[in-house]
């Protein structure tokens, strides 16, 4: 299951690469001065960071078995996965009608990403739990 889950978060953490690039081209940094988008810089950067934390700790666990490093991936996908929440509501709420760099988001991408997230954010408790 730890392999599985390694997968599953390497083709999440794709599609939000994927959207991440898009939101970089389409100005997202740009729009920051003039608030056109809903995504404040600290919640777009500290989603990836705290995610990818994660997936360097679940590896340490995948391939040592180390205890702690699962209880800490646990810990850093968490908010990870509460911030990738309030992205997803805000952009629900009008991000992707309104003129950020957002809009042009690709609806299969921000499903896929979602619900591969959520399946990831379930095999990491499940992993952790039932050491």
């Amino acid at each position: 299951m730890r392999w599985v889950t390694v997968a599953t978060w390497l083709v999440t953490a794709g599609f939000g690469a994927y959207l991440l690039c898009l939101w970089l081209a389409g100005g997202g940094l740009r729009r920051q001065k003039t608030k056109v988008t809903r995504f404040p810089t600290a919640l777009i950067f500290v989603h990836p960071v705290l995610g990818l934390a994660g997936l360097a700790s679940w590896l340490a666990f995948a391939f040592s078995a180390g205890r702690g490093y699962g209880w800490l991936a646990l810990g850093l996908l968490s908010p990870a996965a509460l911030l990738g929440f309030v992205m997803f509501t805000r952009w629900l709420g009008g991000g992707r009608h309104e003129k950020g760099a957002e809009q042009g988001f690709p609806l299969l991408a921000v499903i896929m990403h979602g619900v591969l997230a959520v399946v990831t954010f379930v095999l990491v408790l499940l992993g952790t739990t039932t050491l």
